[in-house]
Parts: structure tokens; sequence; C-alpha cells
């Protein structure tokens, strides 16, 4: 038994917005964001949740990040966009819809633009949204504030890649609790 805003294994999937490479050198604190959401999908991979990845104008912003390529399953293809809200990817809804999952764990860049405007997306189709905040920023702090800001504000739910891992878990008896504990250290 548990309250519907706690992460559910079941009803969540992961959705990694635009970790590309182009631009490591211009957010701020990139690679913690990287190494925060490759923790997550590697925990994702591991509990069988879902995981969406995106990429932005992929022809000249490039691919999505060595580390987390390497640790998403190998049927995860992340799809390619020019909208800024994921929802405008190629296929995006017809995959969300596919799986059948309502909670969506929202991780990547940059907060105040395509996770804001994803992040909306999602609320208006009545998705719950939780915000991994340690796995969003911006350029600047004051645009990832504005825009994780905007988030909470309009519904999501904060979150942190522990947290969210931890629910999805529930418990040390977990066939895959050691593996987890040892992701997170």
């Amino acid at each position: 038994m548990s309250h519907e805003n706690v992460l559910d294994a079941d009803r969540a999937l992961l959705l990694i917005c635009d970790l590309q490479e182009a631009f490591r050198p211009a957010i701020d604190r990139f690679d913690e964001i990287v190494k925060r959401t490759a923790v997550v999908a590697e925990a994702a991979k591991l509990l069988g949740v879902p995981i969406i990845a995106t990429e932005q104008a992929p022809a000249k912003l490039g691919a999505t990040v060595e580390e987390i390529r390497r640790v998403l399953p190998g049927d995860v293809t992340p799809l390619g966009k020019t909208a800024f809200s994921c929802g405008g990817a190629e296929g995006f809804k017809e995959r969300l819809e596919s799986l059948g999952r309502k909670q969506v764990m929202l991780c990547g860049i940059e907060s105040h633009v395509c996770m804001n405007q994803t992040a909306h997306d999602l609320l208006a189709r009545d998705y719950q949204v939780h915000l991994l905040i340690d796995c969003t920023s911006s350029r600047t702090a004051a645009n990832r504030e504005l825009g994780i800001s905007k988030m909470l504000g309009s519904g999501a739910l904060p979150s942190s890649s522990e947290m969210a891992i931890f629910e999805l878990v529930r418990d040390a008896k977990h066939e895959q609790f050691r593996s987890i504990q040892r992701l997170v250290r």
C-alpha cells in the first residue's frame, strides 16, 4: 500500500531529455547531471522500468552523450526532435502511450526550455511528472531555478535520483537491492 505520488516500478518510466555532447561546455554542472542521470538509467534498466530518450536537432547538436548511451537498454534509440517539448519528437506520443505508464521521471536539459515545456505537455495529458532535480540544469543557475519553480508550481513533483530509485525498489529484500545499492554509492 502506498500513496499515489510515490513512484511504482510498474507504473513509471524514465524520460531523458536532450543530454547531448554539444551542450557539455554550455550547461551548468553538465557532468554532474549526466552522472546522476546515468545512475537512474542503470537502475531503471535493472528494475525493468522503460526508458525514452530524446535529442534536440541531432544533426546539428550531435548524439546523446556516451555516458548515457552506454547504459541505455539495446532497444532504446533516442528520438530526434526540433520542437522544444519532447512531445514534439516523431513517434514520442505513440511510444509513451504504448507503455501504458502514467508516472514519468524527467531528467535532462534545459530546465527552463525543453524540460519545462515537456513537463507542461505531460501534465496537460494527465501524466504524473516526477522532476529529478539533481538530474536537470540550464546554461545559468537562474534559468535552472526558474524552470524548476515553474514546473513544480504547475504540479510536477520534486524528487531526486536517489529518492526515485529507492521509491522504485521499495524494500531491502528486493532482488535488485544490492545492485542498486552499489549504483548509488
